[in-house]
């Protein structure tokens, strides 16, 4: 008789009670066989605890200490965690009863299949795909991140388009399956992060390590977005340059790494003269303190993860080209269009 992996849905929490009332519901439909439901808290000030251990006893709840965001959080709450896949699930997000069976067939399929995840909708615009993980994400060679359904700010509707199981670069972290020994045998999330651009750094490091990434869209999941830091918020923006930077220095192949964080740095100073002259001076001032800590971290930077140095190129779901210049000059918005 064929044995179903063990499978941890963790759902990270922070102040989210309306979330959990309105989504946690149908988490607990879910049909898997082997399964476990944990909430992660991270040290909230509402009742969200309190509602949870009220009304769904079933669903296990680790206390972390102090908000130490998303990447802290889950590293925290993991380490107590024993299943062979968690699936890190944001408290956002409406699934449908079997969403985790198609996921985890794939990645029982090939052993190398490290992280995936499902085909990500947006739950206001349930016929459109979500910002934060669309089809699958992507990377150009210049580190800015995309999906195959959305880039930058265009997202497209889900007309079967991308139906079919690819490799990808990253694998969202709003519903993200993740083998437990992969996990932790890159170091899981990078604590220096605390949010955003987190998931890209850690499936950067499973390709180096030799594992693949891939989207499954016979799952799929329906995601509020922007529930902890709204898109256009300057803190956001923020955490997205500074991690993104310190991605790139951290993965980059050692010949590569100067020539493009040399790129890097005047299309970010051209960003930033954008938001200046668009009235959005809080923006610009986002991208000064990313490059200001960025240095700073940079400074103090130990590499803590013995991992092969692989060349950008021979990846899986990089874009061998410049995605801004072709999105904003030649107004390719489509990623059929773009690659």
């Amino acid at each position: 008789m064929h044995i179903l992996p063990s499978v941890a849905v963790v759902i990270l929490n922070w102040n989210g009670k309306a979330f959990l009332e309105k989504f946690l519901p149908s988490v607990c439909r879910s049909t898997y066989g082997n399964l476990q439901l944990v909430l992660a808290d991270n040290a909230s000030t509402d009742d969200s605890v309190a509602f949870v251990a009220a009304n769904y006893p079933s669903v296990r709840i680790i206390r972390n200490p102090s908000n130490d965001g998303f990447a802290g959080g889950y590293n925290e709450a993991l380490a107590h965690v024993e299943a062979d896949i968690y699936v890190l699930l944001n408290q956002d997000v409406e699934v449908e009863p079997g969403w985790i069976e198609p996921v985890v067939a794939l990645m029982e399929s090939d052993p190398r299949i490290a992280a995936c995840q499902p085909k990500m909708r947006a739950y206001h615009q349930p016929d459109e795909f979500e910002y934060a993980g669309a089809a699958g994400g992507w990377m150009d060679v210049l580190g800015y991140t995309f999906c195959r359904g959305r880039i930058l700010y265009t997202t497209e509707k889900d007309e079967g388009q991308y139906d079919d199981v690819q490799d990808v670069f990253w694998a969202t972290g709003a519903a993200l399956f993740i083998r437990s020994a992969c996990f932790h045998q890159v170091g899981g999330f990078d604590r220096d992060f605390f949010a955003h651009m987190e998931e890209v750094d850690l499936c950067w490091r499973l390709q180096r390590a030799g594992y693949r990434v891939c989207y499954c869209p016979g799952s799929k999941v329906f995601h509020v977005g922007g529930g902890s830091l709204p898109q256009g918020n300057p803190r956001k923006l923020y955490l997205n340059f500074r991690n993104n930077l310190m991605m790139l220095w951290k993965n980059l192949h050692s010949e590569d790494r100067w020539i493009v964080l040399f790129q890097r740095f005047f299309l970010d100073i051209l960003a930033a003269v954008k938001s200046l002259v668009s009235g959005k001076p809080k923006d610009m001032a986002a991208i000064w303190r990313a490059y200001r800590d960025y240095y700073r971290w940079r400074k103090t930077y130990v590499n803590k993860h013995e991992l092969p140095e692989v060349k950008l190129m021979k990846m899986k779901g990089v874009f061998h080209g410049i995605m801004i210049w072709r999105y904003y000059f030649l107004r390719r918005k489509k990623f059929k269009d773009l690659i």
